[in-house]
């Protein structure tokens, strides 16, 4: 019977053997696809990273073909432009002034946008003074945007030239809530004082907005504030402004200040003066930014007592802040100064602690 016992361990071993190698092999059959299935997920996972990569570099590459092809649109855009000036400037004989030694003090722009009735009532405003002077003060009105009545109002007017600013790259404002109408004003006025400095080669440019009334002798005001500019290098600008000109504090039509406050609203700056601010020209708040100190460099301004441009604009980008208090009651002057009879060496800077009415206010 013990005989027979471990007979049958004997088998039950023998049999057992088998059965442990079957198992030995299905684990390192099992290790083994394992060990491949993961190299596969592996690669499967480089895979996908380097089409991802590979997606993202596509990308990349069409943003960058929509961008010169915006870019080539804007120089397109630009390029006919620029053909349509030079042809106005043909037909209207600016050519032939140039010929006959005829220097202009100053071309003078309306900057525009979507105000047909204010660019009207400015520019009859201005030809009413500037016909006699013309070949001294070539006019142009520049429109930022299609406004298709500004810009048939400004092209019904054989006095003047037209220019179109079209800005098609999106605006980003640095802070939440802000109107991005400052931003494309800034955009504007950069690209049209490249436009007359650099290429129409003007010296000096008048700057008027399209909500201005001008003064009976705005430009003789301008010609003599030409020669200072043209002396004086400490001066950066001359304005016709006053922000304090309301009528109850304005007595002497005859009278000029020297001032580190930029006015604004109807200036005239020159060529080199331009040189320095349009490489560093700010995206926004343009006439904030020139009466920073790092700006003007202690350059100052000169300005008159009693203005001589008048902001009608009561409503605009600004929204008509404080016009009824501020700006409506400004007195434009209304009589005729003889400005190349007047001295203003007092104005200058060797002159200007000295003189009776040469103190920095």
């Amino acid at each position: 019977m013990r005989k027979c016992y471990c007979d049958y361990r004997y088998l039950l071993l023998i049999a057992a053997l088998p059965f442990i190698y079957i198992q030995m092999r299905l684990f390192a059959t099992q290790s083994q696809f394992a060990d491949r299935l993961a190299d596969a997920i592996e690669a499967e996972n480089q895979c996908t990273k380097q089409t991802r990569i590979l997606i993202d570099q596509i990308s990349m590459q069409q943003e960058q073909i929509l961008s010169l092809e915006e870019e080539r649109k804007r120089q397109d855009e630009e390029c006919r432009q620029l053909r349509a000036l030079v042809q106005d400037l043909e037909r209207k004989g600016l050519k032939k002034l140039v010929g006959d030694v005829q220097v202009p003090v100053a071309a003078v722009v309306v900057m525009a946008c979507n105000r047909a009735d204010y660019l009207d009532r400015t520019i009859k405003s201005i030809l009413k003074y500037q016909s006699s002077v013309a070949s001294r003060y070539p006019l142009f009105v520049s429109q930022d945007g299609s406004d298709p009545h500004v810009k048939s109002k400004a092209l019904s007017y054989d006095q003047l030239t037209y220019m179109q600013h079209l800005d098609y790259e999106p605006v980003h404002t640095e802070r939440p809530g802000e109107l991005i109408a400052y931003y494309k004003i800034a955009r504007h006025y950069k690209w049209a004082l490249d436009q007359l400095f650099y290429n129409h080669k003007f010296s000096r440019v008048i700057i008027l907005e399209d909500d201005m009334e001008i003064a009976p002798d705005f430009f003789d005001y301008f010609e003599a504030g030409a020669a200072l500019l043209d002396r004086d290098k400490s001066i950066m600008a001359i304005s016709s402004w006053n922000d304090n000109g309301q009528k109850q504090f304005v007595h002497d039509p005859s009278v000029l200040y020297r001032s580190d406050f930029f006015p604004g609203l109807g200036w005239m700056l020159s060529r080199s003066t331009w040189d320095e601010l349009s490489p560093k020209w700010p995206k926004a708040y343009w006439d904030d930014w020139l009466r920073l100190k790092e700006n003007h460099r202690g350059k100052q301004f000169i300005r008159p007592e009693v203005c001589r441009t008048y902001n009608f604009g009561e409503h605009g980008s600004s929204m008509g802040q404080f016009f009824r208090q501020y700006l409506e009651p400004i007195k434009l002057n209304d009589v005729q100064v003889d400005w190349k009879a007047m001295n203003l060496s007092y104005l200058e800077e060797v002159n200007s602690c000295n003189k009776k009415y040469g103190q920095v206010c």
